[in-house]
């Protein structure tokens, strides 16, 4: 079966959108599957419908990636967009054509530094992973390329002020709070290291918009159990096969005057630009991450394994839905409009409802610690406030917490071992909250609260604050032993 290229895509017969030929108008640091599932679908996408017709150049952020593969497929790959929209079930396949080549700055730097030089080069998008945006003072202006992205691209620019061209529009995607005033800090921190002069700083902060973004979209990959099946009904053989689900959001943080160069809406892209990304962020973390951790534990003790199944489940999906329409979105509505925020929860059903991903229950209760502090926590804190009550769903929540991670009565390896039923399964987290839960696994689930609830590191000494939430929570219990985890979520919701 022939590789996937321009030519092999023309004796396929496909008849969807190609742009073969445009200048090369975006330079992106990661080659990654998520990147080309999502910043690259969106460039595609404003080529084919917004008439963008500019080429994206990939660049290697560390030593061994994708560049030779890339190259040899001439920059096409297929994505399938897969999940669910508005109750369907969706599959959307696209042979992506706005990636020009991908460059190896380890073995050519100077061909990543000839790009400096292009007047056609707008636009810089990364996604280094969440250690990508760091300072490393081992790093030498000299270096062919300097090892952090933040180097790389602090040489980049200096190649870029020497030639006089404008600056760029410069697109943090790395999954980190406020990454384009971080990555912006980190380049200022080279710029004072390596002794670069003082106009070039200024043309650095004058000339050039780092822009902090919100990335959403979960990207599997790619599908390893089908490919082979996959590229027989293509066609051709395609080693980059991307798959990510349908729902996608990209909120960009920058004056408005963005979206002159970047028509994200005539493209009919889920993309915004905002003044403030925060209230954003705000709404994924507490609806979506939160609608996740405050329903697996539960669940899980209620035998089931996969996010997907929960939707199915009246009683799981009815708990999740008045932790969001009754409990997070009131909380939330003073941030963005209340229209927002609920059209955000019923996308976030079609999501966790996705046939496509197996989303164990498991690997999303890992470290819950700290994702139910973060996630639900300063709901239940807000909520209590605006209505000196608790929030039943999402205190419940809490006693399913402690529950879950007090079946953990054996040690294993870096985990504690529980039981459902005749199954043991492991629970995750860092080793000290783990010490906790086991040095606590012979009292009584009433002295478990207290000790638990009472911890100040856990919980920074918020939950003592809120005027019964313990007693709450040991009456949530005392539920749960009486009725079952399952039969206690229907009492609540």
């Amino acid at each position: 079966m022939d590789r996937l290229n321009y030519e092999t895509l023309k004796r396929s017969g496909y008849d969807g959108y190609i742009l073969e030929d445009a200048p090369e108008r975006v330079l992106q640091f990661g080659e990654g599957n998520f990147l080309r599932a999502f910043v690259d679908y969106f460039f595609d996408m404003m080529n084919e419908k917004a008439g963008f017709n500019g080429k994206v150049v990939l660049a290697q952020p560390i030593e061994k990636g994708l560049a030779e593969m890339i190259n040899e497929q001439e920059g096409l790959y297929t994505l399938f967009l897969r999940g669910r929209e508005n109750g369907e079930k969706v599959n959307r396949k696209r042979v992506i054509s706005c990636v020009s080549r991908c460059l190896d700055p380890y073995k050519n730097f100077d061909v990543l530094m000839e790009c400096a030089k292009n007047p056609e080069l707008r636009f810089i998008v990364s996604n280094t992973t969440e250690a990508g945006i760091a300072y490393d003072p081992a790093c030498s202006r000299e270096d062919r390329p300097a090892s952090s992205f933040p180097g790389k691209l602090t040489q980049f620019l200096y190649e870029r002020f020497q030639t006089g061209l404008k600056g760029f529009i410069i697109l943090s995607c790395e999954l980190i709070d406020r990454n384009g005033d971080e990555l912006k800090r980190c380049v200022d921190l080279y710029i004072d290291k390596w002794g670069l002069p003082d106009d070039f700083k200024k043309w650095v902060h004058d000339e050039n918009i780092f822009c902090s973004t919100l990335v959403d979209r979960i990207v599997p990959g790619y599908p390893r159990n089908e490919a082979s099946d996959i590229c027989n009904e293509l066609g051709y053989e395609d080693r980059l096969l991307d798959t990510g689900e349908v729902f996608g959001a990209w909120v960009i943080e920058g004056p408005q005057s963005i979206k002159d160069e970047l028509p994200f809406d005539k493209a009919g892209l889920p993309v915004i630009v905002v003044d403030n990304v925060d209230p954003y962020k705000k709404r994924k973390v507490r609806i979506l991450n939160g609608a996740h951790t405050s329903m697996i534990m539960a669940a899980y003790v209620s035998g089931q394994d996969i996010v997907r199944d929960c939707m199915n489940d009246e009683v799981i999906k009815g708990f999740m839905n008045r932790a969001l329409y009754d409990e997070i979105i009131p909380v939330l509505k003073d941030s963005l409009p209340e229209d927002d925020l609920k059209e955000f929860a019923a996308a976030v059903s079609d999501r966790f409802a996705n046939p496509f991903i197996d989303h164990l229950l498991l690997s999303i209760s890992l470290n819950s610690q700290s994702k139910w502090k973060a996630r639900v926590m300063p709901t239940v804190s807000e909520y209590y406030e605006k209505n000196r009550e608790l929030p039943p769903v999402l205190t419940f929540s809490f006693a399913a917490f402690l529950y879950f991670y007090h079946l953990g009565q054996e040690k294993g390896d870096k985990c504690l071992i529980g039981k459902r039923e005749n199954d043991t399964f492991e629970i995750k987290d860092d080793e000290w909250v783990l010490d906790e839960f086991y040095g606590a696994k012979d009292l009584g689930l009433s002295e478990l609260a207290d000790r638990i609830i009472g911890n100040e590191k856990m919980w920074d000494g918020i939950l003592l604050k809120l005027n019964g939430f313990s007693d709450t929570v040991k009456k949530d219990l005392e539920l749960i032993e009486e009725k079952g985890m399952y039969e206690a979520m229907r009492t609540i919701s």
